[in-house]
């Protein structure tokens, strides 16, 4: 972690390790798109990153704990990025981000439906998904309930494409 805070302020702190939009959209990517490697979260990106700009968050987001970077044991020339316990952790965070973006802003409902479902779902879907995200970002195991129930990145993806598939048929 960087040493050099402007102040022991919990907001001010966590500012400095997340508070540029670029390191907020490639975890988002990584929590929501599960993108885990250098090319997806370039060329996936809705807003278009540069390709030094994410090689430098991505870098930045390594040194500060968020994300850990391992060789992809299916490709020799690849990594593969995973989210740490404090990158998952933000989740919530993510969650009333959405929230208050669908609130206050012109969001489009496509891209507002998972956060309208995050925000619904509250706290216990907040929960199954880090829940998730620890099983394929850390490796730990999913609990017998979580292994017979839909994952929830699942039922984010099943209704963005519900309201893709809607508004390309009333278009």
């Amino acid at each position: 972690m960087n040493q050099h805070q402007r102040s022991g302020c919990p907001i001010n702190l966590t500012l400095e390790v997340v508070g540029d939009k670029w390191s907020l959209i490639v975890l988002r990517d990584m929590m929501f798109g599960n993108r885990r490697h250098f090319r997806e979260l370039l060329t996936n990106s809705e807003e278009g990153i540069a390709s030094n700009i994410l090689a430098d968050r991505l870098k930045r987001l390594v040194e500060d704990g968020l994300i850990t970077k391992a060789d992809d044991p299916s490709h020799k020339q690849k990594a593969i990025y995973s989210l740490t316990e404090m990158a998952i952790e933000l989740l919530p965070v993510f969650a009333h981000i959405g929230a208050w973006g669908r609130k206050w802003l012109p969001v489009s409902e496509e891209l507002s439906i998972r956060a309208e479902l995050l925000e619904t779902g509250g706290p216990e879907m907040w929960q199954r998904f880090m829940e998730e995200l620890r099983a394929s970002h850390l490796g730990k195991p999913l609990s017998e309930a979580a292994k017979l129930r839909l994952p929830v990145r699942e039922q984010l993806q099943a209704a963005y494409l519900e309201v893709v598939g809607r508004n390309a048929a009333a278009g």
